[in-house]
């Protein structure tokens, strides 16, 4: 098996303006000791680096890519907003949207960012390679085609896709979405679609807080190939992995696409400061094989994970090893450190009653089971 793993150091350059987690600073804000937003370079660097030390990156086709062009871009995103960004970009940089500031070359890195998804994407589509994981920085999953939110500034999943559809690759795809946060960006751009099927599994009103309703199934010839599937506060580690073999493996199976693609935040971990889940790099490590079995079953094991949230800088790099674990069958293992506190903090059985129940009742709604 030949696992990509795509990533750049310029996407860890990519910087935004005065902020303490996501409040602006102000007359009663105040910096915080490191400072910005909790969308940072180190989350990511420090995956990479916990690769480098484990000597897992060895058996990877580690590689870097070009950036995605204007023409990639503008499939998905109208000119005049690629227009603005590049202007704002050229002069020093801004911000365009909600919580998306970028300095100097912001727009540079992000079509680099872009480009990592897409050429991971185009090698696991032409069989160069069996699988793989695109490091993307900034994130995607939340960015509009014309407004920019959520540290998200292009959507890198939608270029990824588009570029596939034009150069003739494929023509069915699946994104699942498991960043604990709603993926409102990729969900508005194929909404009216039926040749992408767009699933998100997350914490119910979180962010943003008025999308990722169970109900919004797409319109027109995309009704019914958008799936919602909005969690409660605290649903940990079985919750997740009853979610995607309650609800999402049965919607995968059911469409049958060219190739899956998970929209791959570790926001939803124990230790996030942004949501309130309960996950364990277990958790990803199982809900990564899940997705290969399913990739297995449905589109010869065709699976791209593309990198969106995560911010606690200890934690996400042993999520993202267990996922890198598992995608290459490497047995180069970063054990995780809080492996057994984590365990102890799950839901009991009480409450583990409960979660099951919104999922029997989430799965007669999406389902009809």
């Amino acid at each position: 098996m030949t696992t990509g793993f795509f990533w750049d150091e310029k996407c860890f350059w990519h910087g935004g303006g005065a902020y303490a987690l996501t409040l602006p600073l102000g007359d009663f804000v105040q910096p915080l000791a490191a400072g910005g937003l909790p969308e940072n370079p180190e989350t990511k660097r420090r995956l990479k680096n916990l690769m480098s030390v484990s000597g897992i990156d060895q058996e990877l086709a580690m590689q870097s890519a070009t950036p995605a062009t204007w023409g990639d871009l503008a499939r998905v995103h109208p000119e005049s907003f690629l227009t603005k960004f590049k202007e704002t970009s050229d002069a020093g940089g801004g911000e365009l949207g909600l919580r998306t500031p970028f300095l100097r070359g912001g727009f540079e890195i992000a079509a680099l960012s872009a480009g990592l998804a897409k050429e991971a994407l185009a090698q696991v589509l032409d069989g160069t390679l069996d699988n793989a994981y695109s490091l993307s920085r900034p994130p995607g999953h939340h960015c509009l085609p014309d407004w920019p939110n959520g540290f998200c500034l292009l959507n890198n999943i939608a270029i990824a896709i588009e570029a596939a559809i034009a150069s003739g690759q494929a023509s069915r795809f699946a994104v699942v979405d498991w960043d604990v946060h709603h993926g409102n960006g990729t969900e508005a751009i194929f909404y009216d679609r039926d040749d992408v099927l767009t699933i998100s599994v997350h914490e119910e009103h979180n962010y943003p807080t008025d999308t990722g309703d169970i109900t919004d199934r797409g319109t027109g010839a995309g009704a019914g190939y958008n799936m919602n599937i909005p969690l409660p506060p605290g649903a940990g580690h079985n919750t997740y992995l009853e979610t995607i073999d309650r609800l999402v493996t049965p919607a995968l199976q059911d469409f049958a696409p060219d190739v899956i693609i998970v929209a791959c935040g570790f926001d939803a971990c124990t230790f996030d400061p942004l949501a309130h889940m309960l996950c364990t790099a277990e958790t990803f490590r199982q809900m990564t094989a899940k997705m290969m079995e399913v990739a297995d079953e449905t589109c010869d094991g065709k699976l791209v994970l593309v990198h969106e949230g995560g911010y606690s800088e200890a934690y996400v790099p042993f999520c993202g090893h267990a996922v890198m674990e598992q995608l290459s069958g490497s047995s180069r293992a970063a054990p995780d450190p809080m492996a057994e506190v984590v365990a102890q903090r799950q839901p009991n059985t009480r409450q583990q009653a409960f979660f099951s129940e919104v999922i029997t009742d989430m799965a007669t709604e999406l389902l009809g089971t």
